[in-house]
């Protein structure tokens, strides 16, 4: 591709090219001719650009302006159907027209102070000077409107044809402005499939404890992002092996076990991955399962703290129970949802359940795993096929052969009783009135122990539990 920067024209057929690829909304043009009658400058910026160049379906549209963001109020008023200010204290102006959302932003430039979660904005003069500070080259391209003018100072274009990732300015400048890019570095290369530059990698192991200032809710935005990628692998990687995931992620960097010469085992670390990875190739093209794939990320993460040696080999007895309770923590200081965690660590408590039924499970054991998973059941069995990451191909197919099985077994059985709603024929209110009981553990117990005979022998009648009910409550001297 031929060498340009800043305002240089393009070579006529990459300039077709460019302006075929990046189409305006009617309201992008109506929105820059005001802004161009009042004298102010117009541009499309940012991820916006970059989508379009690399023909990816975008959803709001990013621009730049000259204008404060009191005079962009000015501008818009009567012309905007709607509009936002919570970004207003950063420059940020949001407005609504024809069903595009629009975010105009006032020049600027953001750092941290060495010490500081918070960054400060400043507002600069040109569309150079704003696209200097910003993450990488690719997200430094601008497009100014009406005019259609192309504006890359920094060789994005090159760099995007190339899939190198590089900083506007050098990486450490770069990182020292919002540490967060660092991470930001790893989700871009497995969103887009792109290199980190050697500089830009060597930068990221170097100032990694400055991720430190960023807050959990910034950290954990940008890891669902990362997870949310065709093939996280390859962000999650570039994040171990600069020391990134030290700082907000450890477990993932201490799954690479030391291999002992006589009791080897399976790269824990490497499978992991391959697990997140499997799990992605399976959700619906955009739609993914963020919870999912964080539980293919931390259902081993018990394995170094569980791992003992025998003199049948190496085993890691009740990792899934230690690593429920490591993801659970580690969830928490990343700021997850109450839910989120909940479904991640029940995921993780419950992915070993599977490996007993190819020792053979009766009905009861069938209805048990079914009432347990709830309404993550078929995200459980998702994950136990996304766990076989054996080369073995014999293995393979007999852990595959074995799901189906259980599939095929939870289908009867959900066809002959209702599994989604495993629960005995009589209620609290029916145990306190037969039994003559006020509210209290009696009662709990009670319903317990008909849950246990529902998942034993089936469905059975109310007659059937009433008699259970008495039989139980003589044997306890109730009645």
């Amino acid at each position: 591709m031929t060498g340009y920067s800043g305002r240089m024209s393009l070579p006529p057929e990459l300039a077709a090219r460019v302006r075929e690829l990046i189409r305006v909304p009617a309201a992008a043009e109506d929105l820059a001719k005001l802004f161009a009658k009042a004298g102010y400058e117009m541009y499309l910026v940012g991820g916006t650009v970059r989508d379009a160049l690399l023909e990816r379906g975008g959803g709001d549209l990013d621009f730049a302006t000259d204008a404060r963001p009191e005079k962009v109020l000015e501008i818009v008023r009567g012309w905007a159907q709607g509009k936002w200010l919570t970004g207003i204290e950063f420059g940020t102006v949001g407005v609504m027209r024809d069903g595009h959302r629009l975010e105009i932003t006032t020049f600027r430039e953001e750092r941290y102070a060495r010490d500081s979660r918070n960054p400060k904005v400043k507002a600069v003069a040109t569309i150079e000077a704003d696209l200097s500070r910003r993450d990488f080259t690719i997200n430094a391209m601008a497009y100014k409107l009406p005019e259609r003018t192309f504006i890359d100072p920094f060789g994005g274009l090159q760099d995007l044809a190339g899939k190198q990732l590089r900083t506007p300015l050098s990486p450490e400048i770069s990182f020292s402005d919002d540490p967060l890019r660092m991470l930001r570095a790893a989700r871009f290369t497995a969103t887009l499939g792109i290199e980190p530059a050697a500089d830009l990698a060597e930068a990221m192991r170097a100032q990694r404890s400055r991720l430190g200032i960023v807050s959990a809710e910034r950290v954990r935005d940008e890891l669902e992002k990362l997870l949310d990628a065709p093939v996280p692998s390859r962000g999650l990687d570039l994040a171990a092996e600069t020391g990134l995931c030290d700082v907000f992620l450890p477990e993932l960097p201490a799954l690479r076990l030391e291999q002992d010469p006589v009791h080897r085992h399976k790269d824990v670390y490497r499978h992991t991955l391959a697990v997140v990875d499997r799990i992605a190739a399976t959700d619906p093209p955009g739609e993914p399962d963020t919870e999912l794939r964080l539980a293919g990320l931390l259902h081993d993460v018990g394995k170094p703290a569980t791992r003992r040696y025998d003199p049948d080999g190496v085993s890691f007895h009740h990792h899934e129970v230690v690593g429920a309770q490591m993801a659970e923590r580690r969830m928490r200081e990343l700021r997850f949802t109450n839910e989120q965690i909940a479904e991640v660590s029940k995921l993780i408590f419950l992915h070993l359940r599977f490996h007993t039924f190819r020792m053979g499970w009766s009905d009861s054991a069938v209805r048990r795993y079914v009432r347990d998973a709830g309404p993550l059941l078929d995200r459980l069995n998702r994950l136990v096929r996304a766990d076989c990451t054996t080369r073995n191909p014999f293995k393979a197919r007999q852990l595959a052969s074995a799901m189906d099985e259980l599939e095929e077994r939870i289908a009867r059985l959900a066809a002959e009783e209702d599994l989604k709603r495993i629960r005995p024929p009589l209620n609290g209110h029916d145990v306190m009135q037969h039994l003559g009981v006020a509210p209290g553990p009696v009662v709990g117990e009670a319903m317990e122990f008909l849950l246990e005979i529902r998942l034993d022998r089936g469905e059975y009648s109310r007659a059937e539990a009433f008699a259970f009910l008495d039989e139980w409550a003589r044997d306890r001297g109730l009645k």
